[in-house]
């Protein structure tokens, strides 16, 4: 060895030269010490065991090692203690191996009891609001719209910071239905300019900031909600319009019916992640499926001069719609940074929540039922 360290007097515990050397069992004193005799005839030092404390030996004196490393945080990880020179006293206990996930059930996500018997009571009241006074039914609907821009504009305030005017929307929804089912689609679109008027007027009563965000907030829940809804109360002006609103009503739940059902049990592949992660292309075509099977019975059945055909296509836009729908209402969840816009329907969520897919799909079911069968 070339290192001069080791012509300095040995530290404590060393075990020193051989007989062979210049004084034996003792390292000579002064200078007629012979350095290089000593590094020739010396043994090798043996290093001992680094305490659990650590050692604060000098890393010059190391360089001669018997194996393995001297200080303790230079133990390679890939090797076993049995291939190096030296066993520590203490070893840390080895980390039990990870044990695999236990597999888990798949679950709905809501509470399913709840859902269905709300569904239930829900079904029970349209049907008999329905058949019963068709008056009483566009009344169910409008009272449906004013909750559900209660909702919609209470969720942009809470997150967002658009105040939405609530009491002109509520005013004009609930007329924009009724001048739906007493003037058509003429009544509905002046109401529903009146409406986004109202909006505008109302808004300038406050402070100038956020009026462009607030109106046009306003203006788009004045569309979203009570004009789309007014198709269903065009609808029921029909001769036959409690079975259009019905064949509607049914297409809507079958669709959604089959997309869950399927999407649940063979769901895989994903159908738009960054919106909403719950939906698969396997489930949308459970909705197509269900909801064209539906669509013929309906319209063969149900309504007036229909045929099974006509049902199939009907089915297919259905399908289309409620999914677009549904996803569209999702992207305005993502963006609120919310899972449901209300909670008043145990099990279901709020009243947009239900909405999300009847609301896009009730003016494409119209158009479709006049181009079919006629608007009478």
């Amino acid at each position: 060895m070339n290192d001069s360290s080791w012509g300095t007097p040995p530290p404590a515990g060393y075990w020193g030269p051989s007989g062979q050397g210049p004084a034996p069992g003792a390292v000579p004193a002064g200078p007629t010490y012979d350095a290089h005799d000593a590094q020739q005839t010396r043994p090798m030092p043996f290093v001992p065991d680094v305490s659990a404390a650590g050692g604060d030996q000098d890393d010059d004196r190391g360089a001669a090692r018997l194996s393995g490393p001297l200080f303790r945080d230079e133990t390679p990880a890939a090797q076993p203690y049995a291939t190096q020179g030296t066993v520590p006293q203490n070893p840390e206990p080895m980390p039990d191996a990870p044990q695999p996930a236990p597999r888990q059930k798949k679950s709905a996500g809501r509470d399913l009891g709840a859902a269905i018997g709300v569904g239930v009571g829900l079904g029970v009241v349209i049907i008999a609001s329905l058949f019963v006074v068709k008056a009483v039914f566009v009344g169910v609907v409008a009272v449906a719209v004013v909750v559900g821009l209660w909702e919609l504009t209470k969720r942009l305030e809470e997150r967002k910071g658009i105040r939405a005017p609530l009491v002109p929307l509520a005013l004009g929804g609930a007329a924009m239905v009724v001048a739906g089912y007493v003037r058509g689609a003429e009544g509905a679109w002046v109401a529903m300019a009146l409406t986004a008027l109202a909006v505008l007027v109302w808004r300038m009563t406050e402070p100038p900031e956020g009026y462009l965000k607030d109106v046009t907030a306003g203006v788009f829940a004045a569309f979203y909600v009570p004009f789309l809804a007014t198709f269903v109360a065009m609808m029921l002006t029909a001769d036959d319009g409690p079975y259009r609103v019905l064949t509607f009503l049914l297409l809507t739940v079958v669709s959604d019916t089959g997309a869950y059902a399927v999407g649940w049990r063979f769901g895989k592949h994903k159908l738009a992640p960054r919106i909403s992660p719950g939906k698969t292309r396997e489930g949308l075509l459970g909705a197509v499926s269900f909801a064209m099977v539906a669509g013929a019975l309906c319209m063969q059945f149900l309504v007036d001069d229909g045929t099974w055909w006509q049902g199939l296509l009907l089915g297919l836009a259905v399908a289309a719609s409620a999914t677009l729908g549904d996803l569209g209402e999702s992207m305005i969840k993502r963006d609120l940074g919310i899972k449901d816009m209300g909670s008043l329907l145990p099990g279901h969520g709020g009243i947009m929540d239900r909405l999300d897919s009847l609301l896009p799909t009730a003016p494409i079911v119209w158009l479709l039922m006049v181009i079919f069968v006629g608007s009478t």
